[in-house]
């Protein structure tokens, strides 16, 4: 070879690595941020710095191996899987740009349309040409590479033509941008010149808080989140979550997964500081410690709890956020006024006063309640002895100042009162429990319990009784254990018990969803959501826990037999009944009435058609009672007084209508 032309190789090889080792040592760094990227309407924002091995371990435990297994989530990993194994089959690439730093972002851009957006920190190595060269060689057969230009930016266009999809690819600087939506790349080259989620000082307070120590981080932009779940469900569904947007900004969260089958995120939530919003008034007082889930019953599909330093401070934010809206705050407190003036009671002294560190929200479904859905509401007094008597002296004052009925029943061993106070629980804690109106109440320990229907009540006594609550359960506790003791806001679920209640409140279509993906749902058994007050932000903690649906359909099963174990206690032994005669028909089952203030009761078959219908006075049975078989057919019919059986009582059979039987009480 000419000498000349081996010189000319030798310097062009040394002026190359004198230029590379320039760029990658002495030259001015031109990087921005990933984050400057990001479209500014991301709903979901994924953060990790390597990629490749946190793919590789979620994807291998118990839990991410479920989460594929149902159609929604199957759907929206779908691109991620393509541009994993795009990248990852061609190791020696991957092998030479190393683990980098990785941001993956959720938009809707059409309505029930949503995509992922890809960046990746290359640092310098994006300086290198050939690695814009290297992109294209990504590709083999299957592939069509073409090039487009937007805003003076390289579009590179991979088609497949096997799926029929194109992943879009460009570079920022230092980012490598990418997705199978063409707009979303538009869009992040848009924000190179404008960034707004990186410069959003709300993202990065919360950014700064989040700890980095689990697989990856994930960050969540309230005010377009509901857009996002909206791809998944009815907008209808959505309704409330205006009042979610209205009071957050941002989450961040370091996600783990424990032992393959326990998902947690934990990090911090900032609160708009703006409006008017009960969650504001619960971050300025501070923390309680939870106590509830000693008389809530085990069987429990939510529990919500809300607690503070103390009641007082709690009411007193309340009352500064009310007065922010001058013509709210005077009808309650006009309200208020009212109803201390016509009752001769002070509302401080004789409710306020006795009132601890929680207040929650119980939700659970009763054989007592025909399937309809139990609600109380709980408070945990300070000094059960002060609450009972303020309680007393307000029933008394109402007996005394109104012509309402004062009434009250014994449930073993528990008095269960009822006093007609509209709009009592709006004013204890504003709206959130503004529906609980005339409620009925009972005390347990050191708990006043509330709740609209008297069966309600009855429940939570009866798995009292017997000790069937959430805190001597060992699976509720361990997975308490993830969650602080002391807390501002705590949900837990138990998603099988919330199953059919959760079908109620939905749409056709998006019950036969539901309904296709029952096991997927359930086998989330426990989901936890922890607030905790920090200054002006919140604390945040959201755990699930799996359970396959085998193990969970063994759980099941012990627990129903459990339940009907400690029932026992409850119930009398009785002989079992083959036939009804003389001395057995005119044995009537307990009767609940779900409302003491009503003139009359009935029950129906699950035909439809009338079981019973019998008179009420005060909650008690008194008056005509007629029972029907299935058929319509009138079965037995007496009276009642003051809840006993009275005076001449008659069966009739069912074929005939005949006088079969006849009893004199």
């Amino acid at each position: 070879m000419n000498k000349k032309i081996i010189w000319a190789i030798v310097i062009f090889l040394f002026g190359f690595i004198l230029y590379q080792t320039y760029i990658f040592t002495l030259a001015d760094e031109d990087n921005i941020n990933p984050i400057y990227l990001i479209p500014k309407d991301a709903a979901i924002i994924l953060q990790t710095e390597r990629p490749i091995d946190t793919w590789d371990e979620v994807n291998s435990s118990p839990i991410w191996h479920h989460f594929r297994t149902n159609h929604y989530f199957k759907e929206a990993t779908k691109n991620l899987d393509g541009f994993n194994k795009l990248f990852k089959d061609q190791k020696e690439v991957i092998d030479f740009i190393g683990e980098r730093d990785l941001l993956i972002s959720i938009h809707t851009y059409k309505p029930k349309k949503y995509g992922l957006l890809y960046v990746v920190d290359l640092q310098k190595l994006s300086k290198l040409r050939f690695l814009k060269s290297a992109i294209q060689k990504l590709t083999d057969n299957n592939f069509k590479v073409t090039q487009r230009k937007y805003r003076e930016h390289e579009i590179i266009e991979l088609y497949n033509k096997k799926d029929r999809e194109t992943l879009y690819l460009s570079f920022v600087k230092n980012q490598l941008i990418a997705s199978y939506t063409h707009v979303l790349v538009e869009q992040s080259i848009d924000q190179y010149k404008t960034p707004t989620i990186g410069r959003d000082l709300n993202f990065i307070e919360v950014k700064k808080e989040t700890d980095t120590d689990g697989f990856f981080n994930v960050y969540v932009q309230y005010q377009y989140l509901d857009v996002y779940l909206s791809c998944f469900t009815n907008p209808n569904n959505l309704k409330d979550f205006k009042n979610v947007k209205d009071a957050l900004f941002y989450s961040g969260f370091d996600i783990s997964i424990i032992e393959g089958v326990t998902l947690q995120a934990v990090g911090y939530t900032n609160v708009n500081q703006t409006p008017q919003s009960f969650l504001k008034a619960i971050q300025k007082s501070g923390k309680g410690k939870r106590s509830i889930a000693k008389i809530a019953p085990r069987n429990t599909s939510l529990y919500l709890s809300f607690a503070f330093e103390s009641f007082e401070e709690f009411h007193n934010n309340l009352d500064e956020l009310e007065k922010e809206n001058p013509s709210t705050f005077e009808s309650y407190t006009n309200q208020i006024n009212e109803i201390e003036k016509q009752l001769n009671i002070d509302f401080k002294k004789h409710i306020y006063s006795w009132i601890g560190n929680e207040i929650g929200l119980l939700h659970f479904n009763s054989e007592l309640s025909r399937n309809k859905k139990d609600i109380a509401a709980v408070i945990k007094a300070d000094d059960i002895d002060d609450a009972k008597e303020n309680l007393q002296h307000i029933l008394s004052k109402i007996k005394e100042n109104t012509p309402l009925k004062f009434k009250q029943i014994n449930y073993k061993g528990f008095p269960i009162h009822y006093f007609d106070l509209k709009g009592f629980f709006k004013m204890l804690a504003g709206n959130t429990f503004a529906k609980m109106e005339k409620p009925y109440f009972t005390i347990i320990d050191d708990f006043v319990i509330f709740s609209s229907s008297p069966n309600t009540l009855k429940e939570i006594i009866n798995n009292n009784l017997i000790n069937y609550t959430l805190s001597e359960s060992e699976r509720f506790d361990d997975f308490n254990y993830h969650f602080e003791n002391k807390s501002s806001v705590f949900a837990y679920a138990e998603t099988a018990n919330s199953y059919n209640d959760l079908l109620s409140l939905l749409d056709t279509k998006t019950k036969q969803q539901l309904r296709s993906n029952k096991n997927y749902f359930n086998s989330f058994s426990q989901v936890g959501i922890q607030l905790i007050s920090t200054g002006d932000l919140f604390k945040s903690n959201i755990t699930l826990s799996y359970q396959s649906p085998e193990e969970l359909a063994i759980h099941q099963k012990k627990e129903t037999a459990l339940k009907k174990e400690l029932y026992k206690k409850l119930i009398p032994e009785k002989d079992s009944i083959i036939k009804e005669t003389s001395e057995t028909i005119f044995n009537i089952q307990a009767i609940h009435p779900s409302d003491l203030s009503a003139k009359e009761y009935k029950e129906y078959y699950d035909n439809k058609k009338l079981k019973f219908n019998v008179e009420l006075d005060n909650g008690t049975l008194d008056g005509d009672f007629k029972l029907y078989y299935p058929s319509g057919n009138l079965k037995l019919k007496g009276q009642f007084k003051n809840g006993k059986q009275s005076g001449t009582w008659r069966a009739y059979s069912d074929d005939k209508g005949k006088q079969i039987f006849k009893k004199r009480f």
